[in-house]
């Protein structure tokens, strides 16, 4: 059997103190598969600039200039994780048989890259990186990333317990994830969308090596709420669900309130009047911004707006 072609794609905003101290640890882990007789010698490392800001692209046009094993492209602006990475993947996928993605942090741990490999030569064509344990994160962050992909299984988007964007997929996944055309990229959820025969790599997962995390609270909930609408309906269908449970109870109220009026026991009563009004003007605002979170995401969809832009490239295209 021929030796695949491994491309490993790496997302890069703002990385440059990391960078110099993973950059080494890719190259070898690289190295080490083609020596293991597990990749081709014509495998690659490509860093994916998301428009940074500070010396990253710098450091991968000097990576790239040492050694041929490192490839980057760099996108005209910042665009988010998501699309970057989406960008590493289209860009390789016709140049490589298999990608694996990976963050630049060093969090990951490389050496399940191997297990990766074993397993797309076992044949299957998607293989999920999966956390083993979330013992070295704080309580908060703990609590709060399990709550994610918790909400995200209830709300019906389709996703992989604790795991994230390390994964490796055949060049055949990526073509075939090349026909979703949204603007809206949730690739944690579109993955498994594609099919094909998969499984799961578990690993641990250790702190960052340099830098600060480009994933605060607000972003984790930015992208549940992403990976909830683009994926799946379910919040309204609950909204009309609970539509149907107010009306329900408003013509009891109603009733109530005719027979108590026919009775003579009706007595002046602001507070529970406005407690109705409150309470039923809440569940239409947030109805409301549920249902004007799914328009957004439509009128973003009907521009069709490119979701990257490569504007500079480390090699020939």
């Amino acid at each position: 059997m021929e030796k695949p072609i491994l491309y490993i794609v790496i997302p890069c905003y703002n990385e440059q103190e990391v960078l110099p101290i993973t950059a080494p640890m890719f190259l070898n882990k690289l190295k080490q598969l083609m020596s293991d007789g597990l990749i081709s010698g014509d495998s690659r490392v490509m860093f994916v600039n998301d428009g940074s800001t500070d010396g990253t692209w710098d450091i991968i046009s000097k990576l790239a200039a040492e050694d041929e094993h490192f490839i980057g492209i760099s996108q005209s602006r910042n665009r988010g994780h998501q699309n970057a990475l989406l960008a590493g993947l289209m860009e390789a996928k016709d140049r490589c048989d298999i990608s694996i993605s990976i963050d630049c942090d060093g969090q990951d741990d490389i050496d399940a890259m191997d297990k990766m490999i074993a397993e797309y030569l076992g044949g299957c064509e998607v293989v999920y990186g999966v956390r083993s344990s979330r013992e070295t994160d704080s309580f908060f962050k703990r609590t709060t990333a399990q709550g994610f992909y918790k909400l995200l299984s209830a709300m019906g988007a389709e996703v992989v317990y604790n795991h994230a964007d390390y994964r490796l997929v055949s060049s055949r996944v990526l073509r075939e994830l090349a026909s979703f055309k949204e603007v809206n990229l949730f690739l944690r959820g579109m993955v498994p969308l594609v099919g094909f025969k998969s499984t799961c790599v578990e690993y641990a997962r250790c702190e960052r090596l340099a830098g600060k995390s480009k994933y605060p609270l607000s972003k984790m909930l930015s992208l549940a709420a992403d990976g909830i609408t683009s994926l799946s309906v379910k919040p309204l269908r609950l909204i009309t669900g609970f539509g149907v449970f107010v009306a329900l109870l408003s013509f009891i109220g109603v009733i109530w309130a005719i027979i108590s009026a026919l009775c003579g026991d009706t007595v002046a009563g602001w507070a529970s009047t406005t407690c109705i009004v409150c309470f039923v003007g809440g569940v239409q605002l947030i109805c409301l911004g549920i249902i004007g979170e799914y328009i957004g995401k439509i009128y973003l969809e009907t521009k069709g707006r490119p979701r990257y832009i490569i504007s500079e490239r480390t090699y020939d295209k």
